[in-house]
């Protein structure tokens, strides 16, 4: 079981093994600021964050692979993180890429009720790996995929809340 300290303030992981990977999944479509926030807080917790990009089933091959390498550059700067597409089961891609503990990210109550639904499923399914909640800072808190898309779909301004390049590709259409 996974287990967490709070020294004097310092959040400190106790491992199962040398190293843990904790996989941060989802469709980032697209990935926003929000989503960059839990990674880099994750990556002061885990040796290494994954960020999973889950197949869309709306969403053609192209389209992943896109937001995976969309995703590459706003993450550069989170050394310790690494994007990779998926097409499985959450906890079947946890497992193949040896992350002991899945994230997920928390805004609303609404969020919590369909997350923790998923948690359950996924401990039914692989009982070995935890499930951890985040929130993201109150300045991202309300930032959605969805309605940076609905503000890019009428040529609003999203740049406050995505990194350049998902703003560029957003606004030239490439993604919506």
């Amino acid at each position: 079981m996974l287990a967490l300290s709070l020294p004097l303030g310092n959040i400190a992981i106790l491992r199962r093994g040398n190293m843990t990977t904790v996989l941060y999944p989802g469709t980032f479509n697209p990935i926003h600021n929000g989503h960059t926030d839990l990674v880099e807080r994750a990556s002061v917790l885990f040796d290494k964050v994954v960020l999973g990009i889950a197949t869309s089933p709306h969403k053609s091959p192209g389209e992943l692979e896109l937001r995976v390498n969309l995703a590459r550059k706003a993450l550069s700067h989170v050394k310790n993180s690494e994007v990779i597409g998926f097409n499985s089961l959450t906890v079947a891609f946890a497992r193949e890429i040896g992350a002991t503990v899945i994230l997920k990210g928390i805004r609303t109550v609404t969020d919590f009720d369909y997350e923790f639904q998923m948690l359950n499923m996924n401990r039914a399914l692989e009982p070995e790996i935890e499930t951890i909640f985040l929130a993201p800072s109150e300045e991202n808190s309300y930032i959605s995929s969805s309605l940076v898309r609905q503000i890019a779909g009428y040529d609003g301004d999203i740049t406050k809340f995505v990194h350049p390049a998902i703003a560029d590709a957003l606004e030239s259409k490439k993604i919506i």
